[in-house]
């Protein structure tokens, strides 16, 4: 049996040439623009058959009669049982002309060919975007009905099928699949497209928060999901039935999810927290269109929205789909695929190959250059007090990736022998000696950078002071808050201020700040460290928002509990988990490679979202913390300090569950 197929080389006409080929002295001929002829060697290894069985027809579907050549046309006369037509765009972010021109002036060309050819059977594949936004169920008899065609997309879909109902002299079939996802049994996915769309949000709501946290999301509609190898089985099984011209069939789920569900479907795949708290997004229509589409025209609206869904990765128009009103009768297809044992499977069968296979291929931040090698070579990157800790680890890593790395640190001696060790393993750190709490020495210091480099690109603010006192054994000693403020916040500050001016020149720039997990969770006895950090993360969200639109980007990083000098002093520190200097400094290339606004550990966001919902329960949790890690003898003021007992079990077990956190 002879076979012809445009958009052969597609995801779904791939799969379909396969089944078709699987059948005794099948014969598939397939259109291929003269552009693509060298990829028929690899379209025939992928089918597993030779150019006996698999023959290219060289052709352009925006063309009269397909622009195929009259010898071609000659040679197809009256060969050809089945005709089946898939090559269309398939894209809700394709423009109007670009679907006009493939979806409906492809489909008028298509049919006049395969008529011109003598063709037995003529097979649209068609979609369910074909009924619109139909309020209600739609049946596969339905046509006119269709409403709410506004969307190219729909209203493409809806004319090229009308072509082949009004217009086709030969026997039809049309098959509307819904939205079509990847191969339940492998995952595997050509496109972003359909639910997909959602995936990155599922991915950063994973990396934000522990899989066991309910969160808010939304409700809409019934979304009808199918994999790709049902629609192929099924198309393959339907087509060579007889007596099923001039019918068309429903390829879709017989009792859809709404999106709520399938979302969730999607977030136990991938180990992120489900919605258990779901907004319907169908309160919303009580709004008029009219009144909707003006305030969609607003400048700030139309930013932030657009902002968002940038960085979701989601298409302006999706919300438009989230309410999707339409219902799909299929008991034609159900009919027709009796006894065969093809079925659309439960999306919690194979929803884990979608999300594997998304997050190994298809996942957009894979095609980005995120090599730190990438975003730092050539660039400066100041990181004040690099000469220990993370400062240290982190300019090692920058050196590493090509960075000019510089630093400010207080310690000439220390300093000089960071720069030794450096330059004995190839790197080169250029430090200044400088007090960064000194106002007139971090002026002279900016002025200096300047004249040096030009400025900078990158600005680590680490370096920091941290004292871990309680406030009743702080009050003579009100000195320690001036000191951790003038460096942790007005030094820092200082310096940013001072190099934010070249930033801007210069259209680029981006500033880090090192910041505590104890801003998040208000951790008892830092509350000199805790505020001086906290106004520093309060400054940068402020400037932040200022220079959205400038090139700068700002990132706070709620640093958790890291293996320092900082906190030798504090013995108990030695018996609890603790990040080391090179994770640190992890999360900080993390934060230059994707210029996050803010970095935190899910213990972190949780102890924020603690003290925001249920402020009084935080304070319950953190007060236990407090009284079950005293003072140290130093923080007491007294000096018989002796060496520490052993932690007790109940401590262990706290400072486990609480990783990271100050205590």
């Amino acid at each position: 049996m002879n076979y012809f197929i445009t958009g052969a080389s597609g995801f779904i006409g791939k799969r379909l040439v396969r089944k078709l080929l699987e059948r005794d002295g099948s014969v598939v001929y397939f259109l291929v623009r003269a552009l693509e002829a060298d990829a028929v060697a690899q379209l025939r290894e992928y089918w597993g058959v030779d150019e006996s069985r698999a023959i290219p027809v060289v052709g352009d579907l925006t063309q009269p009669l397909l622009g195929v050549s009259a010898a071609d046309k000659k040679k197809l006369g009256k060969k050809i049982t089945h005709f089946f037509h898939l090559a269309a765009i398939y894209d809700l972010k394709a423009d109007a002309e670009s679907q006009q021109r493939a979806n409906v002036d492809g489909t008028r060309n298509t049919v006049q060919f395969a008529e011109a050819i003598g063709t037995k059977h003529f097979h649209l594949f068609s979609s369910i975007a074909s009924a619109g936004l139909f309020e209600g169920l739609f049946r596969e008899d339905m046509f006119e009905e269709a409403e709410n065609l506004d969307h190219p997309y729909f209203r493409t879909k809806h004319d090229s099928e009308a072509i082949v109902r009004r217009e086709c002299k030969l026997p039809w079939r049309i098959y509307r699949p819904a939205i079509v996802v990847g191969d339940s049994r492998t995952g595997e996915m050509d496109k972003i497209d359909g639910p997909y769309y959602f995936f990155k949000l599922i991915q950063k709501m994973r990396k934000m928060l522990p899989p066991w946290m309910p969160t808010i999301g939304l409700e809409g509609g019934r979304i009808n999901v199918v994999p790709v190898d049902f629609v192929v089985a099924a198309v393959d099984h339907i087509a060579h039935l007889k007596n099923e011209d001039g019918k068309c069939f429903h390829l879709v789920d017989p009792t859809p999810m709404r999106v709520g569900d399938l979302l969730n479907t999607i977030a136990r795949a991938a180990h992120a927290p489900e919605m258990a708290l779901r907004i319907n997004a169908a309160l919303l229509g009580f709004i008029p269109r009219h009144m909707r589409k003006a305030l969609m025209a607003l400048t700030p609206v139309r930013r932030i929205r657009h902002a968002i869904m940038k960085d979701f990765g989601l298409p302006d128009d999706i919300l438009t789909f989230i309410n999707y009103p339409t219902r799909f009768d299929c008991r034609e297809t159900l009919r027709a695929l009796k006894g065969s044992d093809i079925a659309v499977p439960p999306l919690d069968t194979y929803a884990w190959r979608l999300w594997d296979y998304w997050e190994r291929h298809l996942d957009p931040d894979l095609s980005i250059d995120r090599t730190l090698k990438g975003q730092v070579t050539g660039k400066v990157v100041l990181i004040t007090g690099a000469s220990s800790g993370i400062g240290k680890a982190t300019a090692w890593k920058m050196a590493e990736a090509g960075a000019t790395v510089i630093t400010i640190a207080r310690d000439k001696e220390q300093l000089e022998a960071t720069q030794r060790e450096f330059e004995a393993n190839g790197h080169r750190l250029e430090a200044y000696v400088g007090d960064v709490t000194d106002f007139a020495q971090v002026d002279a210091l900016v002025q200096q950078i300047i004249a040096d480099h030009g400025g900078v690109d990158i600005l680590v603010n680490n370096a920091g002071r941290s004292i871990r006192r309680a406030v009743e054994n702080s009050f003579d000693r009100f000195h320690d808050y001036e000191r951790t403020m003038q460096l942790n916040y007005f030094g820092a500050l200082r310096l940013t201020m001072g190099l934010l001016p070249k930033m801007i020149e210069k259209k680029s720039g981006h500033v880090i700040n090192i910041s505590s997990i104890g801003v998040l969770t208000n951790a008892p006895r830092f509350s000199a460290y805790v505020a001086s950090k906290a106004a520093m993360d309060a400054w940068t969200r402020c400037a932040a928002s200022e220079f959205a639109d400038r090139g700068i980007n700002f990132t706070t990083i709620n640093m958790p509990l890291v293996r320092t000098p900082m906190i030798a002093p504090t013995k108990l520190y030695d018996h609890v988990p603790t990040l080391t200097p090179e994770d640190a400094a992890g999360l900080v290339a993390d934060a230059v490679v994707h210029k996050q606004v803010r970095i935190a550990t899910r213990l972190g966001v949780f102890g924020q979202v603690l003290h925001a919902a249920m402020p009084r329960v935080a304070q319950i949790v953190m007060n236990t913390s407090f009284r079950m890690f005293p003072d140290s003898d130093a923080a007491k003021n007294r000096k018989d300090s002796v060496l520490p007992e052993m932690p007790s079990a109940d401590q262990i077990a706290f400072s486990q569950i609480m990783r990271g956190i100050h205590f």
